[in-house]
């Protein structure tokens, strides 16, 4: 049972002690920092949060918890219900809000939840005010309204269909085209609120749906991280149903992955390829993505005459070098999109729509498209982090036995081989090391991570 503070909020396990886990007080007293210093930034004495939950089945308590003490404090809050995370941020500048509050702990297992925090743009906050609302909670600095000065609750449960139509009028979703391919498409939703927003957008779209995991009643049937060894009874079925593709979702719907006719994955990391690919050839320009994503990515914005950034690992720290750059799309490799002209945030509703009228346009399968890319395979490893471990001077091995190499020292250590990199970073959200790879064979990356592992044993007297 663990709670980690961050600056991007608060996940922990439900149940056990406070301080240790995300109990219930916990859940007030970073909500209550939240509202408290959301006032101080707004100078208003009832400043709107928008507040929405995936279908986790802590979600309806921390979600109350949430709210109340919101109320406590004088903020006025829109209750969205459940939802998915791309909702609630788009529903935050709609609304004309000062924030949002998003309960969810994204790809975790169902013992897990976490509060997502976003600012008035309904994007997430950055470090330092991450940091300023971990002050607050740290020293129980509230000052909570009197009796006729307490907030308000206004439900609005409107908001999945909004976010719908936004994505079906952006410029380059086509829906007549995606309607005239006749499109079959299983759904994988994990039980989660993708099962409502998912299918609801497809049918939109003139596809036939055949829906797995699509009830939003927070039991997982398997675990929820998008990843092939998790989805087996999704490629089953895309092969039973003869469907021409296979898409999941994550519990809180900002993270896709699609799988080929075969039942073959196409790969997280190429979600955001195909719709950058996709996003360039009508409207040239710059991506951004992460530094643990594929190379792939570059490959594509090069083809298109365009230039690639990466940038720390982090929604805000992508969304950051994405405005910097002026990019046109970005993301993350674990199946994020991020499309400015809906809104800075990874939005698997936006990565559909644009899927779907690139692969309606190609006039190919999903295979035929998969295989129209570079190809890169990745190994994703992990070290448990101990006390003893001193990670930073491990890292700091690490680097200077590569220093001859082109080296990234923005987040943890990144070092570009020719035709390979690896990264190493501490993780924000788990007590590990994560060790990225990624080469041109898959025996080259699971053979580079065992390398990686045994130079950082060496490095560390293990």
């Amino acid at each position: 049972m663990t709670l980690i503070k961050s600056i991007s909020g608060i996940r922990g396990t439900i149940g056990g002690g406070v301080g240790d886990n995300l109990t219930p007080v916990d859940a007030v007293k970073f909500a209550s920092a939240y509202g408290s210093w959301l006032k101080k930034e707004t100078n208003k004495e009832h400043p709107i949060v928008v507040v929405g939950r995936d279908a986790r089945i802590s979600g309806s308590m921390i979600q109350q918890l949430v709210m109340n003490s919101l109320i406590g404090l004088g903020v006025e809050v829109i209750d969205l219900g459940l939802s998915t995370t791309p909702t609630v941020e788009v529903a935050v500048p709609l609304e004309k809000a000062d924030g949002g509050i998003i309960l969810t702990a994204s790809h975790n297992p169902k013992q897990w939840n976490a509060l997502k925090l976003l600012n008035g743009k309904g994007e997430f906050l950055n470090a330092e005010n991450g940091k300023k609302i971990l002050d607050i909670a740290e020293s129980d600095d509230y000052s909570f309204s009197e009796v006729d000065d307490l907030g308000n609750i206004r439900v609005n449960d409107t908001y999945i269909d909004k976010h719908i139509e936004e994505v079906l009028n952006l410029s380059l979703v086509d829906s007549d085209i995606v309607k005239k391919a006749g499109f079959k498409v299983v759904v994988d939703a994990v039980n989660s609120t993708g099962g409502i927003a998912i299918p609801r957008l497809l049918k939109k779209m003139g596809v036939e749906v055949v829906e797995l995991y699509c009830e939003p009643n927070g039991h997982f049937p398997h675990n929820p991280e998008p990843l092939k060894e998790h989805l087996t009874d999704l490629s089953e079925l895309v092969v039973k149903e003869k469907a021409h593709l296979g898409l999941t979702v994550d519990p809180d719907v900002d993270r896709l992955a699609f799988m080929s006719e075969d039942g073959e994955m196409f790969g997280e990391e190429y979600t955001l390829v195909a719709c950058a690919d996709f996003v360039l050839s009508k409207t040239p320009g710059n991506t951004v993505s992460n530094l643990s994503s594929s190379r792939a990515l570059r490959d594509v914005t090069e083809k298109h005459n365009g230039s690639y950034e990466a940038s720390a690992v982090g929604e805000v720290n992508v969304v950051e070098k994405m405005k910097a750059n002026k990019a046109v799309i970005g993301g993350e490799g674990n199946g994020g999109i991020i499309y400015p002209e809906s809104h800075y945030g990874r939005d698997s509703l936006v990565g559909v729509a644009l899927f779907l009228t690139h692969l309606a346009e190609k006039k190919c399968s999903v295979s035929e498209l998969r295989n129209s890319y570079p190809s890169y395979f990745m190994s994703k490893n992990k070290i448990q982090l101990t006390p003893e471990l001193d990670v930073d001077a491990i890292l700091d091995g690490f680097h200077k036995k590569h220093k001859s190499e082109e080296v990234t020292t923005i987040d943890g250590v990144k070092v570009d081989f020719a035709d390979c990199w690896v990264h190493l970073r501490k993780s924000n959200t788990e007590p590990i090391i994560r060790i990225y790879t990624e080469a041109l064979s898959q025996e080259k990356a699971d053979q580079l991570a065992k390398d990686t592992i045994t130079t950082l044993k060496e490095i560390a007297g293990i």
